[in-house]
């Protein structure tokens, strides 16, 4: 099933928030704290000026968002679900008390969560764009053409997203450069991939997943990210293997271009 024939005008926000965020999972937890200290990493000791964040395929997930919010002065969250951008929106009214749980995650990590605690919910209503557009819209296969300024992100995530759009290997691909290549050279980025998925149920429709292993994740990011490292977290419940997280930084396009080169290369032999 390609991403075009999934029924995204039936998918059910609530649905999928009740039966995965609703409760903080052990998974998720791990997610949150590993994402945070590696931006918090990132960004301290460095000048202090807002940059643009993205969150590709948002869904009924904040804590990608939240993980972003010290350092941007905007959000964007990208979201192609019609009902998904409904729940997004009502989120940035007043976020559900339960998404306090992600951020006190994110508070036990670093000061830069901490220094914004007081005034989160009026931040993020601040900060956060709700998008509503197809990942693939991001696309742009030639890399000497010059994407516009606004959308050049200086920090992104994209949360199980790319392997759960289509049970397709090339829409896989696709999608993970779609993210990669919107970020500006040397931003750092976190990805998060369910393993060995077969497809998955939100209330009582099925959608697509692509089945990926750690192997295939990383030979597609190594063409446009680097210091990529992986952790690997158990199966959170029947109908994967397990969740890869990647964390890494966008590479300079002279390092992306250079590769895109020789791809095209070998292609044509």
């Amino acid at each position: 099933m390609l991403n075009a024939d999934a029924p995204w005008d039936a998918f059910d926000p609530d649905a999928y928030f009740d039966h995965n965020y609703r409760d903080v999972l052990a998974a998720d937890a791990e997610i949150v704290e590993l994402v945070g200290r590696y931006f918090s990493d990132h960004f301290r000791g460095k000048l202090n000026r807002p940059v643009l964040g993205i969150d590709v395929g948002a869904g009924a997930n904040l804590y990608p968002a939240l993980s972003m919010l010290p350092w941007c002065r905007e959000i964007t969250l990208l979201e192609r679900s019609p009902k998904n951008v409904e729940y997004l929106n009502r989120q940035l009214r007043d976020f559900e008390p339960e998404w306090g749980r992600f951020w006190k995650l994110l508070c036990d990590q670093d000061e830069a969560y901490r220094a914004v605690d007081a005034d989160r919910r009026a931040r993020f209503r601040q900060v956060v764009r709700v998008r509503e557009a197809d990942l693939f819209g991001l696309e742009d296969r030639n890399p000497l053409s010059p994407r516009p300024r606004q959308e050049r992100y200086q920090i992104g995530t994209m949360f199980f997203v790319a392997e759960s759009l289509s049970s397709s290997h090339d829409e896989f691909r696709r999608a993970v450069e779609c993210f990669v290549r919107a970020l500006a050279p040397g931003a750092p980025f976190a990805a998060a991939f369910m393993e060995g998925s077969k497809g998955y149920h939100v209330g009582d429709r099925f959608f697509p997943a692509c089945d990926v292993n750690e192997l295939q994740v990383d030979e597609i990011l190594d063409e446009f990210a680097e210091n990529v490292t992986y952790h690997r977290l158990g199966e959170v419940r029947p109908g994967h293997t397990g969740i890869i997280l990647a964390l890494g930084h966008r590479k300079p396009h002279s390092v992306a271009l250079f590769r895109w080169l020789k791809r095209m290369l070998r292609r044509d032999a």
